[in-house]
């Protein structure tokens, strides 16, 4: 478990460095390049022409700092999801496999549970840090132990709960970018009405090419911030769908494929 939170820190610090570098150097080189020449050809026909409307170009839209957060941000979250998509589906991967070999009719003595956990311990190493097999190690050796069905019943809830708790608490970083998203397009907005502001003397003069250009700073980076975070909360919630599935198939295994096949010896009982 802490080699594997020890990756995933990793991980995340080197999706967000290789993020960093890859959409800079996009902007330095593409975006921003082709709004100043696309600015500037618009600015040329409105002079020859002041009727013109002016296309929307996205290189205008997304060239400012504020929308080159937005999307390093954004980037960065879909890695992490993309991670922890590609972790469950392999944990969901072993509900198609048969780890406790029992055949209709046959039942799990207290004595037999070593027996029956053998399996499950020779996955591998990776494998048996997953959800399925923690809980059907836990609710064996619990049944080994207690002789009671009731504890089994209790342990693998407990595992399944305690480990939908950990992965609640493992998106937080997802959470806080997709906080963080909104609040950096407010941040444009802001620096874009400011600037304005400060230019009114030159619209009051009849020059009211600065005002538009930072009132467009102002609409954009929110338009590109609401946009993004809009995206980053539906791949989130689809991921949380898939974990909260993954954990209640957890549970429906152990009671299908263990706990209904558990019998406690009359002396036991008794």
């Amino acid at each position: 478990m802490k080699q594997g939170s020890l990756y995933e820190a990793l991980f995340q610090i080197g999706t967000l460095i290789f993020v960093i570098i890859i959409v800079h150097a996009t902007y330095v080189t593409v975006i921003r390049p082709n709004a100043e020449l696309i600015q500037e050809q618009q600015q040329l026909m409105q002079e020859q022409n002041p009727d013109i409307v002016p296309e929307r170009s996205v290189f205008i839209i997304v060239r400012d700092y504020e929308q080159e957060f937005c999307i390093i941000f954004f980037l960065w979250a879909v890695t992490i999801i993309g991670m922890k998509t590609q972790h469950t589906l392999r944990q969901r991967a072993l509900l198609e496999r048969t780890l406790v070999k029992l055949q209709d009719g046959m039942s799990i003595l207290p004595e037999d549970s070593r027996n029956y956990a053998r399996p499950v311990q020779a996955l591998g190493p990776k494998e048996k840090e997953f959800l399925l097999p923690r809980a059907l190690l836990a609710g064996l050796h619990r049944f080994q132990s207690t002789q009671n069905i009731h504890a089994v019943s209790s342990i693998i809830k407990d595992t399944c709960e305690t480990e939908a708790d950990r992965m609640e608490t493992e998106l937080s970083i997802v959470r806080y970018i997709a906080w963080a998203i909104p609040s950096i397009g407010f941040l444009g907005t802001v620096r874009g009405i400011g600037t304005a502001l400060g230019q009114a003397y030159q619209a009051v003069a009849g020059d009211i090419a600065g005002v538009t250009q930072s009132l467009g700073v102002a609409f954009n980076s929110t338009f590109v911030a609401l946009v993004v975070s809009i995206f980053l909360m539906f791949l989130l919630h689809q991921l949380q769908l898939q974990q909260d599935r993954l954990v209640l198939d957890c549970q429906n295994y152990c009671d299908e494929r263990l706990i209904r096949h558990m019998q406690v010896p009359e002396k036991a009982n008794s």
